[in-house]
């Protein structure tokens, strides 16, 4: 996990001023997660891809894919590096931005902590969990226009098709189908000021709930894990008790790093999948399922009300649609993310 560099604190709990300052910890935390999420998100991108358009076909009569192998070859097949790539830039942002409130607020919430019991030493337990989930719930605000729009642009191509197919059962079996033309497709802003114009400024933040359930109990689940075994590890290495008090974790070996990060990652991701898979079909909603004529004034969806759609659907094969993916590519990614974090904590911490 990523720890509060080792110190000896004083009577509240906090690091000496001539050791490191609030403010330089956090500047540092920004930097390494910021660093750690651009890396990761690069690589991973295609994966998500793969896991929103297969969130967003669940309550769709026809499904477009049969599984994660089938969306990435499709996807290769039509659309080419583009399209296994659409949608990027906003998700880089989201991924820098991400990383850096986790990081930043995760560990002042446990120097804050520290200072507000007056307690030296490690936290417990159910104190780091709540540092963890502070530090979700901020990245949640941040990430929910991002991922709004990345969802959106995620799923043009399929919209498109669904309504090139409408289209084509209007036209005589004569005619030729019309290509779809790809320079058509909204960019990411242009998304992002339609989203404005349409449902203003709330509007960006469709999904939240989802968002919020995701990033609070897997950042829990994230931070909790990666602890949980490094310090077994360092424990081993060190031949100390994982609760010792003189256990170093900042002096992790790479491996360490790698192997906890990749458990972590599969335990942010299985903890609360449902919830983002909820969120990825409502913010797919309008383009997926758009209101049909005579109906638009229907009430808007709700997270509750796609939670049960989805299950009434399919059940928790639809709740977990795209999981496999999801934890497949989140091994080596949230490995990278630690990997990269320690390394710099290390190395400049």
């Amino acid at each position: 996990m990523a720890t509060v560099t080792p110190v000896t604190a004083n009577s509240q709990g906090l690091p000496p001023s001539n050791v490191e300052s609030l403010g330089a910890r956090g500047v540092k935390d920004v930097a390494f997660g910021s660093i750690a999420g651009m890396a990761s998100k690069v690589f991973e991108h295609p994966f998500d891809l793969c896991k929103v358009r297969l969130q967003a076909q669940v309550l769709d009569d026809v499904h477009r894919f049969n599984g994660p192998l089938d969306c990435l070859t499709q996807t290769w097949k039509l659309e080419g590096i583009r399209g296994l790539y659409r949608g990027l830039p906003f998700p880089v942002i989201g991924a820098i931005l991400e990383n850096a409130a986790l990081f930043m607020v995760y560990n002042q919430l446990q120097l804050g902590i520290k200072r507000i019991s007056g307690r030296p030493g490690d936290l417990t337990g159910p104190e780091k969990a709540l540092a963890a989930a502070g530090g979700g719930t901020v990245a949640s605000f941040i990430l929910t226009p991002l991922e709004l729009i990345k969802c959106k642009m995620q799923v043009q191509m399929m919209a498109a098709e669904s309504r090139q197919a409408a289209l084509s059962l209007s036209l005589p079996s004569t005619s030729t189908p019309i290509p779809i033309d790809r320079n058509s497709l909204q960019g990411p802003w242009s998304l992002f000021l339609q989203v404005l114009r349409k449902e203003g400024v709330c509007g960006l933040w469709l999904g939240q709930t989802g968002t919020f359930l995701r990033e609070a109990g897997g950042a829990m689940a994230w931070f909790g894990t990666k602890e949980w075994i490094c310090k077994r590890l360092a424990a081993q290495r060190q031949g100390l008790s994982p609760s010792d008090p003189l256990l170093n974790l900042k002096d992790l070996a790479m491996w360490e790093s790698a192997f906890a990060g990749a458990c972590a990652g599969v335990s942010y991701n299985i903890v609360l999948f449902p919830a983002d898979s909820t969120k990825s079909a409502l913010q797919t909603e309008e383009e997926m399922r758009p209101k049909k004529a005579g109906v638009a004034n229907s009430p808007k969806s709700t997270f509750i009300g796609t939670f049960k759609a989805l299950y009434r659907t399919r059940g928790l094969r639809g709740l977990y649609a795209g999981c496999g993916v999801t934890v497949a590519r989140a091994i080596p990614s949230s490995a990278m993310i630690f990997v990269i974090y320690d390394t710099l904590n290390k190395q400049f911490g």
